[in-house]
């Protein structure tokens, strides 16, 4: 049995469902899923199976039908925008497939931008750390339309790590990019995740991917059909 204290990231009985009666979408249908601090996990499914509403779920970006979100043991299921506002700048980092950085910004500004929007002090040596694990050092002062698709997830993966959240959760962060630029992303984002303590939870469609975590989540129609912690309790009984 895991301890509560083990457990950063837990859902209880979660349900998000869309439309009515004969128009009912279940996209996230009763999902119990713990998650242990630093680890990395992998979901995965089809089209339509829910990963992506689950991850905004537990990225307080969206608010469930039913059922309880816990972060760090705390249940943020009914916070109000303001304190979910606060949950997302100061202890979850995002990534999308998209990038999301802002065109006007250059390398360095767009990394610290959340800071500045939290008031945080700028740890610069902390921030020049980030730029150099994810091989950005001689990019900082470019604009993002300068950069290759890979140069700008890395930017958007620095950005999600500049003020020290205990979760990252991505989104296809390879989506956008080319196999041989994805598996070098996907490199830079674990070994960065790992070195800085974070946990990290990657939505994904790659199998490669997923096999580089610690274990994965399979959905489909809005359930959990696999977990990957077999091996885990099974050693735990051991």
């Amino acid at each position: 049995m895991k301890k509560q204290a083990d457990i950063i990231l837990e859902t209880k009985d979660l349900c998000k469902y869309y439309g009515t009666s004969d128009n009912l979408v279940r996209a996230v249908d009763h999902i119990d899923l713990k998650i242990q601090p630093r680890e990395f996990v992998s979901i995965v499914g089809k089209s339509g199976s829910g990963k992506s509403t689950l991850l905004h779920i537990l990225g307080a970006l969206d608010n469930p039908t039913s059922g309880k979100v816990f972060l760090d043991g705390e249940d943020i299921s009914s916070f109000k925008e303001d304190a979910l506002s606060k949950i997302r700048r100061r202890k979850i980092g995002f990534i999308f497939q998209s990038y999301n950085l802002i065109p006007s910004l250059n390398v360095w500004e767009n990394i610290v931008l959340p800071l500045g929007l939290d008031g945080k002090p700028l740890d610069e040596s902390f921030i020049n750390d980030i730029i150099e694990t994810l091989e950005l050092s001689e990019k900082v002062r470019n604009l993002p339309n300068t950069l290759s698709g890979g140069q700008q997830q890395r930017c958007a993966i620095a950005r999600a790590i500049a003020a020290k959240p205990s979760i990252i959760l991505a989104d296809e962060p390879t989506g956008n990019l080319d196999t041989k630029t994805g598996d070098e992303v996907m490199a830079l984002l674990k070994t960065s995740a790992k070195k800085y303590g974070q946990t990290l939870v990657v939505i994904t469609h790659n199998e490669e991917i997923a096999q580089m975590a610690d274990r994965t989540i399979m959905l489909a129609d809005g359930r959990i059909v696999s977990s990957g912690e077999s091996e885990v309790v099974s050693n735990e009984e051991n």
